[in-house]
């Protein structure tokens, strides 16, 4: 059964499985997986496994997977899996079960684990008997989407009878109103704002080419830095619904959202007159951006259909580059030591062109995503749905797994490496080209800042002094620290030449953390 499982896997493209083992049935899938040449990685906790998972499904575009026991081990995947759900990340979570045939009579460890991840994957289904493969075989289909996502396996390999599935939806997502042929045809200063939905090939392509030939401006959200190279003509920026892109956006006369899911926007009311439309492979709510028309199709098709239809354009590409050097001169606010910006743009200058990029969230992602400059798609992974601590470090381990020739940076801050610091030792054992940057100032900065900005007291939030250097070497991995621009280049051109997994501690000044938010978000 097991082996039948792991073929079906293998032909869905799935590389490797992540997840800490329990003492059931999660044993003869490893023993597949091991006999089939499919790699299974220890991590130190399930959630790691599960955004390992997420991190090699965005990687390959092919469905990621992870595994644990029943219990407490399928209740500890929870974060990872709900940061897949809102990411629209396709992963096949695999968990232990009592046996079917053992009724209700086992109550210890015992929950309902369809019912724990009900909310946040699209379909669950227990595997038990010999409708496995058609069961796997639809848990594909439905994780790769439209739109993609998790899918949870509740696993009884010892069972022998049928198990009933929860109903699965129509994978194929609701067909679109169409374009609005009047708003198009009518606008000379259509902005583009491409979203995780756009970051196939096909898509960011058909999105280049139409920018160009229209001389369209194109924003980005984080999960689709790349989708328009940071370096490219019409690249105007990032989008997040913030403050600092308002002045541009507020210039257009029609907002096109090339795969715009507003799982991805900051949750405040949108500020723009401009009607917007909607091009992208499912349908997406409206009640935040109040899209005027949403067409559901191949987003490279409909970028292309729409590229006809648009007349002209009063954009002044010239003005771009101008936005881009105001938005990040309002970012670049010194301190008397050394700066989250300062260890971001030494770290892009050496490592951006030959690295992939994670990054966690905290103070310092405001920074790591303006300014580390981005190529191409999937070259930059982050939780932004979800915007879950403790991301980077195990994304950065799915992704040298599942794409060993490109290596690995990521970018994180002390509180949220001290929730998944046992993933050095993951990176250490599988000797993983990973350079993990921490941020160290002692602190929940993002948490503190906005303690600042309502005048409350500073409580809750210090980290304390950690010596990551020391923690990081006691796990076999090589560390450095850096407190200057000088001493971080060093340290960066060191780790560079590591052959397994580095560690650079940044210790930095975070009293610019509220200036530079106010400056992002307002």
């Amino acid at each position: 059964m097991t082996d039948d499982i792991v073929t079906r896997l293998q032909r869905a493209g799935t590389g490797a499985i992540f997840g800490v083992p329990g003492g059931g049935g999660n044993l003869d899938l490893i023993e597949s997986a091991g006999r089939a040449g499919m790699p299974f990685v220890l991590t130190s906790t399930e959630t790691a496994g599960a955004i390992a998972a997420l991190a090699a499904a965005e990687v390959t575009g092919r469905p990621g997977a992870c595994l644990s026991t029943l219990g407490p081990g399928a209740a500890s995947l929870v974060n990872g899996i709900a940061c897949a759900f809102l990411d629209r990340a396709p992963v096949l979570a695999f968990t232990d079960r009592h046996p079917l045939s053992g009724g209700d009579r086992y109550t210890h460890q015992h929950i309902d684990h369809r019912s724990l991840f009900a909310s946040i994957s699209k379909w669950s289904a227990t595997l038990s008997g010999d409708d496995c493969d058609v069961i796997v075989d639809t848990a594909v289909r439905q994780c790769l989407g439209p739109p993609p996502g998790p899918v949870h396996l509740d696993c009884d390999f010892g069972g022998l009878a049928k198990t009933g599935t929860t109903a699965a939806p129509d994978p194929t997502g609701a067909g679109g109103s169409g374009y609005g042929r009047l708003l198009t045809g009518a606008s000379r200063r259509p902005l583009v704002i491409a979203g995780l939905g756009a970051r196939s090939a096909d898509a960011a392509a058909a999105i280049r080419a139409m920018c160009e030939r229209r001389s369209l401006p194109a924003m980005v959200t984080y999960k689709a830095k790349g989708v328009i190279a940071d370096d490219h003509p019409c690249f105007a920026g990032l989008f997040t619904n913030g403050a600092i892109e308002q002045p541009l956006v507020s210039q257009s006369d029609l907002i096109v959202g090339v795969g715009l899911d507003p799982v991805e926007l900051l949750p405040r009311p949108w500020p723009y007159e401009a009607p917007a439309i909607y091009v992208g492979a499912w349908p997406v709510p409206d009640g935040q951006v109040p899209f005027a028309a949403q067409h559901v199709t191949n987003p490279a098709h409909g970028v292309r259909e729409l590229s006809d239809q648009l007349t002209g354009s009063d954009w002044n590409l010239a003005d771009l580059a101008r936005e881009r050097e105001r938005w990040r001169s309002l970012i670049d606010i010194p301190t008397a030591g050394l700066t989250a910006q300062q260890v971001v743009r030494v770290a892009a200058e050496r490592l951006s062109a030959t690295h992939r990029v994670t990054v966690d969230a905290g103070a310092h992602m405001f920074p790591a995503t303006m300014l580390w400059p981005v190529r191409a798609v999937n070259q930059l992974l982050i939780s932004n749905g979800l915007s879950t601590m403790g991301f980077a470090l195990p994304a950065a381990i799915g992704a040298a797994v599942a794409d060993p020739s490109r290596p690995v940076v990521a970018l994180t801050g002390d509180g949220g490496l001290l929730m998944c610091a046992g993933e050095l030792a993951t990176a250490a054992r599988q000797r993983l080209r990973v350079m993990t940057i921490v941020f160290n100032d002692s602190s929940l900065s993002l948490i503190e800042i906005k303690q600042q900005a309502k005048r409350y007291a500073r409580s809750g939030v210090g980290v304390g002094p950690v010596d990551w250097t020391q923690l990081a070497q006691s796990f076999g991995v090589a560390a450095f620290n850096a407190r200057d621009e000088a001493s971080l280049a060093s340290a960066i051109e060191a780790a560079a030449h590591v052959s397994g997994p580095s560690l650079i501690e940044a210790v930095v000044d975070r009293s610019n953390y509220l200036r530079t938010l106010q400056a992002v978000r307002g």
